[in-house]
Formats: C-alpha cells, structure tokens, sequence
C-alpha cells in the first residue's frame, strides 16, 4: 500500500469545492452553503461506534449549532445507502454525503495512515473543517477523537 499524500488545510485559505450525493442521492455541494459558516466533519464509517456517538453528538447540538450560524455536513466513504439507514436508524438531521472515492477527503486533508487496532492502514482521519461564508477554512482539527469533540468544537466556535 503506497500512502497519498494528504495536505491539512490552514485557516485563511479557500476550501476546496465538492460536490457529492446524499443520503438520498441528491447531490449537494460547498457551493450551496456560501453565505454560511458549515462544519464539514469526516468520519470513517457510518454505525460504528465512533462514528455513532460522533453523529449523535452533532445531531444533538444542531439547533445550538445552527443558532449561531453554523451547517453542519458529515462526509465518509460509505455509499448513500449505507448513509440513508444511518440517518433513519439515530434520526440524523443534517446532510451525511458519500465520499466514495475518498477524494475530498483527500483534499481536505482527512485521508491518511492511521493505526487500527495495532496495524497501519489507509482511511479517513477523523477531522473537522470549518468553512467561513466566503468559503474560506476558519478552522480545521485534525486526528479529533469521537467522544467528546462535539462539545470541544462548541466551545471553540463559542457556541
């Protein structure tokens, strides 16, 4: 396995642009949140317990979230099947969109090595950007840890 090489986007530089389907496979795109501040969250794998509490914790602080300003997005690799059960099984209430391919995540610099129950494999860094109304990175995290980042990035944004 080759690893590719993964950029981290720095605050004050433009996000880059995406275009990707939905859970019900309508296509939704950065463009479309210009105007407003949106939180783009990559996460590994939809009903995986990381991934679970992470969506729930989102899907919990939304009306706080959208209160002050803010979208939220959650982006992986599964196919917009596997996104739509996840979304009627925990009741998301925010766009989750199909990265299958993996390359905005690759842009967004959430695609890398990473260790997986003691072995190096390649996959989504689990990462949080967050894009200005003028498209622009106001914030990214990189390597969060699913528990408790939810309430980390609220404080953070002054939420």
């Amino acid at each position: 396995m080759s690893p590719q090489l993964t950029v981290k986007l720095q605050p004050g530089t433009q996000a880059p642009d995406f275009s990707l389907q939905d859970a019900s496979g309508k296509t939704t795109s950065l463009a479309q949140y210009r105007g407003k501040n949106v939180i783009v969250y990559f996460y590994p794998a939809a009903a995986t317990p990381g991934c679970t509490t992470e969506a729930c914790d989102f899907r919990d602080s939304l009306s706080s979230f959208q209160g002050s300003g803010y979208e939220v997005v959650g982006v992986s690799p599964d196919a917009p099947g596997k996104l739509s059960s996840f979304t009627g099984d925990f009741d998301l209430t925010f766009p989750l969109l199909s990265d299958e391919d993996h390359k905005v995540a690759l842009s967004y610099g959430a695609w890398g090595e990473k260790l997986v129950n003691g072995e190096i494999t390649e996959g989504i860094v689990r990462s949080t950007v967050v894009v200005d109304p003028e498209g622009k990175v106001a914030l990214a995290q990189y390597q969060v840890k699913a528990q408790g980042h939810v309430a980390a990035l609220k404080e953070a944004l002054g939420v």
